[in-house]
Order: structure tokens, then sequence, then C-alpha cells
């Protein structure tokens, strides 16, 4: 039985996947937080809050990468850990310089902090040969004005170390680029407290459709375990609004893209990790957008289980253990699964849902899951303002999608009015 230590997680679907992933293999976890608040907000009674299963929750300063491999030195003496993981990209860099101060299995920490930062990513692809779009690297206002007339518009604005598409922007002109800028600026510090990087990626835009490619990586080999496709919607935002898995797109589609994640973690000597890979489907061939040395999020690693039965969070829990995963395909009687997320459209009080039977009634729909009454929402920014989601599984390749397209039709949101009444 392993003992790992948890480095902080994402309140959202895998903050439950990862320690079920713990559990269901037989081993235990200690979580270590500089903020226990953060996550007990997120609580939503009656389900028990996943943190219940650690052996210990402890708190130091896990921004303070000086001090933290030291701290955690302390506690390995006492507690003894057998590996170190975290699901939060802000932590993935902290995560492999700990387990490699403490001789614990993990991935490169440069390699990781390469990839958990786009521009430090898009130069080390471009050097290496590996596609990706025109871009510029910028700092400020006049270098952001000059990098835009010189790609030529449209573009997309993006910082280098957000997550979950945050201020990530298509601009059409000057006005919007200076728009988004202002934006991004208003946001100096992060969820986590973590100043940000002043560098922003202007990049060109990408046309075909995005997929991503989810891998496992194990003593230099990396293995595709398949490709995702994906829907984005909130214009000029980039929201992720859903997933298939597997992709619906052609198999030679499908084999350039698996092969171009792949030289993407090759270059950037990303090994000991499940990756998830995100990628362009473009005219001219597969385009990478970015690389993430963690499992997917939006449940995207629940689409993979039901259909191929491969358990990615188990795969990473086992890698930080120096275990072998289990890449194994069986039969689950499944040929596609998909998840649609439900965005709202307008500020306000939450009331309910209208069509939650309904959207419950489409054949097989294996979670509907929306936030409860009382929420305050704006129209959708980023995939941090899901009003819920829906997964449904089919029998049938391809078939999932329309599945779930279907009972989110039926779902209506309902807001409090100014009087206090549901509209």
């Amino acid at each position: 039985m392993g003992h790992l230590l948890v480095i902080e997680s994402w309140v959202g679907s895998m903050s439950t996947l990862l320690p079920r992933a713990i559990g269901e293999a037989g081993d235990r976890f200690t979580f270590l937080t500089r903020d226990l608040h953060h996550y007990l907000r997120a609580a939503r009674p009656p389900e028990p809050h996943p943190l219940l299963a650690a052996r210990n929750i402890l708190t130091a300063e896990t921004n303070d990468l000086a001090v933290l491999p030291e701290q955690v030195e302390r506690l390995h003496a006492v507690l003894g850990f057998d590996g170190v993981i975290s699901s939060c990209d802000y932590y993935l860099p902290a995560v492999a310089r700990v387990a490699a101060h403490l001789g614990l299995p993990g991935p490169a920490p440069e390699a990781v902090e390469a990839a958990c930062r786009k521009d430090l990513t898009r130069r080390i692809l471009m050097d290496a040969g590996v596609p990706g779009p025109r871009h510029a690297v910028c700092r400020d206002r006049a270098e952001l004005v000059d990098a835009a007339r010189e790609l030529g518009f449209p573009l997309v604005l993006k910082p280098t170390d957000l997550c979950a598409g945050m201020y990530v922007r298509r601009v059409d002109d000057e006005t919007q680029l200076l728009a988004a800028h202002r934006e991004i600026a208003d946001f100096p510090v992060n969820a986590r407290g973590q100043r940000r990087s002043p560098a922003l990626l202007l990049e060109e835009l990408l046309a075909g459709p995005e997929v991503s490619v989810e891998t496992v990586s194990r003593n230099g080999v990396h293995h595709v375990v398949g490709v995702t496709d994906k829907s984005v919607a909130g214009a000029p935002a980039f929201i992720e609004t859903g997933h298939m898995f597997p992709a619906a797109s052609p198999p030679d589609a499908l084999r350039e893209a698996g092969a171009t994640a792949v030289a993407a973690l090759s270059a950037l000597g990303v090994d000991d990790v499940v990756a998830h890979t995100e990628i362009k489907l473009t005219p001219d061939g597969p385009r990478v957008v970015e690389v993430n040395p963690r499992p997917a999020g939006n449940r995207i690693t629940e689409l993979v289980r039901h259909v191929t039965g491969v358990d990615l969070p188990g795969a990473a829990v086992d890698i930080a253990l120096g275990r072998e995963p289990d890449l194994v395909p069986r039969e689950t009687g499944v040929g596609s699964a998909a998840i649609g997320f439900l965005l709202p459209d307008r500020a306000g009080e939450l009331a309910g849902f209208d069509g939650e039977r309904e959207a419950a009634g489409i054949p097989g729909v294996r979670e509907l899951d929306l936030v409860a009454p009382g929420r305050h929402t704006r129209p959708a920014r980023s995939n941090n303002d899901y009003l819920g989601h829906v997964m449904v599984t089919s029998p049938e390749p391809g078939d999932a999608r329309p599945r779930a397209e279907k009972a989110l039709v039926a779902l209506r949101p309902r807001w409090t009015d100014a009087g206090g009444t549901a509209a």
C-alpha cells in the first residue's frame, strides 16, 4: 500500500476522481494545502467531501517553492511518502520539485515547468520543429500592438500561466486587442494567490476542429490512449461546451494528432506523467494548442474509462508511486461517451432548472449534475462558469454527442427576478 502526498488539487471533477483512484488501488494519501477553506467552500452536501478520504490534512505555504521541499522533507521523515501528486496545474511544478528533492518517482521539474508555461512551450516546440501557430510573446502594450500588426488579425490573446480558458480571447482588431489586454492586466494574481507572469501570448487564429490526445508516458515511452474531440463556444472567449471520446474525426487525422502530441511531449522532455495535449486539426495538418502534464479535466477521463476501461487517474497514481499502469483496453459495451456543459447566458441568481426529468430520460445518461439554486451567475467567460453537465454513453461510435446535446436542450435554467420570484 503506497502513501501519496497530494499537494493541492482542483475543486472540480478531479478533486473526486483522484481520491477515488487512490482508494480503489488500496493506497492512502496525505493532503497538503495553504488554504483549507478554498476546498471547504466547494463542498456540495449531501455528498461526502473528497478530503474526508485523506489520512492526514496538513497546511504549509505551497506557493513558496524556495522552502516547500525542505518543509515536505521534514514531513516525509515522520509520515513516509512513496510519491507526490497533484491534479492542479498551478502546483505541478511544485510536485515535480518536491519529488526530485525527496528522490521519489516523478517527471523532470524543468520539463513540467516548461509545459505549464505557454510561452516556454511555444519556444521549445518551435525550436524542435513541432507545428504550432505563428505567435509572439509580448510583455507590454507596445509589443502587443507591434506583434499584432506583423502577425495580422484575427488573433488569439492568452495569458501564459492561467488555466480553464481564463482570459483567452479572440481579437479581430486593435481596439479588441487593447481591451483584452486591459482585462488580463486587471487579474495580476491567480485564484491560488500566485502572482502571474506579465508575459502574454499572441497567436494566429487556427481554423479547424479541436481535439485532445490523452497519453501516458513512462520510462521514455509515450502511449496514446485515445483522442477526444471537443466543442467550443462563447466567442470572443473559448469555452469548452462538450467532449466526446473517441473523437469522430477521420482515422488518418487522429493518427497524425497522436503523433504530433508525442512529438510535443518528447520535445519538452515530459515523461512519467499522464498528459492531455490539445491540438487543432487545421487544413495544413495538426497544430499544438497546449500541452498539459496531468490527466484531462472536465471528466474526460471518465469518458475514456467508460469506452476503454482504462482509468487515467489510476494511471497517474501508479506512475507517481513508480508502478506500471494498466493501459490494456477491455470490452465495455460502450462505443462512445460524451459530456455536455450548461452555460449561463445572463447575470442573476439561479432559481433552478426545468426539464431535469426529460434530460435524465435520454437513453444512455450516466450523470446529470447541476449546481444548486442560489448560485449568482454571469454570462459565461471561461470553463469556471458552468451550471452543470450531462454525461451520456452509447453502444455506437459517434452517437453519444447528439444524445448529450439533446439532454442539454431539455435543461432550461430559471433565474430569480428582482422581486424574488422565479422567472
